[in-house]
């Protein structure tokens, strides 16, 4: 299958590699050189702008940060549906507001394309070994068009009805409670640092323990490394969380945890560690009580 791969970070460019070794013919896109030089020594092609990518792509997969960069890639300046056949499929990978993947999906459609509302979870890791999980919407139609592509993203699809946005909506749910995890797992480590636990037996002991969560075990090690290094940046949660409580709020709709541990990420954004790995949500009570992180190793 012909595809193209908008956006060659952690998430896209693990796809586009998946792509690539499962036969199909690639070419990504990315603003950045260094991205684009990487995934042409892999053996993919490339294209400097959207609107550079192949005429005869049946699907584009959409992997950048946001809504507003999502409707710039397809039908911006330089974007890439006014050079695309009528009829091939678009996923939209990022994490927007389910009302934005709504507007997106009417002007796809209206365009003479189907449209999968499709974000992922899986984080870098699940994305380089093609097995990050799908929370996709859309029509059967659509879901026809993009089964390969799919399949050689992921493991798990969750098909979630007709209706874009509802993949969107349910991503929603999921970036609350990963957000909140991350929060409450920094929390924990720097109280107990504080109180003078070995940070390294206490990660071993609640990871053995009810108190564990799946974000307690993935990203506590990276504080304990000291390494800083983004496979999901701090700013991500800024923009997700935001998104969620737009939503509550539109609904009129309580979250205090979520809106704390928004909070939290702002926090630790403003201390300039919005591009550096989300565990370091932490540095925000290293910088209020002066707790000793581990240093890199």
């Amino acid at each position: 299958m012909k595809v193209g791969v908008i956006g060659l970070g952690n998430m896209g460019m693990g796809a586009a590699l998946n792509l690539l070794n499962k036969g199909h013919a690639v070419t990504g896109c990315d603003v950045r050189a260094e991205s684009r030089d990487a995934f042409a020594a892999a053996g993919g092609a490339v294209a400097e702008t959207p609107a550079a990518l192949p005429a005869d792509l049946e699907a584009v997969v959409v992997f950048v940060i946001n809504a507003a960069q999502t409707e710039q890639v397809l039908f911006g300046e330089n974007g890439c549906l006014a050079g695309l056949p009528r009829g091939g499929v678009v996923l939209c990978c990022a994490t927007i507001a389910p009302e934005a993947a709504k507007a997106l999906g009417r002007r796809i459609e209206a365009a003479g394309f189907l449209m999968l509302d499709t974000p992922v979870s899986g984080g870098a890791a699940g994305a380089k070994a093609g097995t990050m999980t799908v929370m996709g919407s859309g029509s059967e139609a659509a879901f026809a068009k993009a089964a390969p592509v799919l399949d050689a993203i992921s493991t798990k699809i969750w098909r979630l009805g007709d209706e874009i946005g509802v993949g969107s909506t349910v991503k929603m749910v999921n970036q609350l409670l990963a957000g909140v995890h991350i929060a409450t797992a920094a929390e924990a480590l720097a109280l107990g640092i504080r109180a003078g636990a070995d940070p390294e037996t206490l990660f071993k002991v609640i990871s053995e323990s009810a108190g564990s969560s799946w974000m307690w075990q993935n990203r506590v090690p990276h504080i304990l490394a000291g390494d800083d290094t983004p496979s999901s940046a701090v700013n991500i949660f800024v923009k997700d969380l935001g998104i969620v409580l737009d939503q509550a709020r539109a609904l009129t709709f309580p979250l205090p945890l979520a809106a704390a541990a928004h909070q939290l990420f702002l926090a630790a954004a403003a201390n300039g560690q919005g591009y550096k790995d989300d565990a370091f949500v932490i540095r925000v009570w290293s910088a209020l009580t002066g707790i000793a992180l581990p240093e890199k190793r």
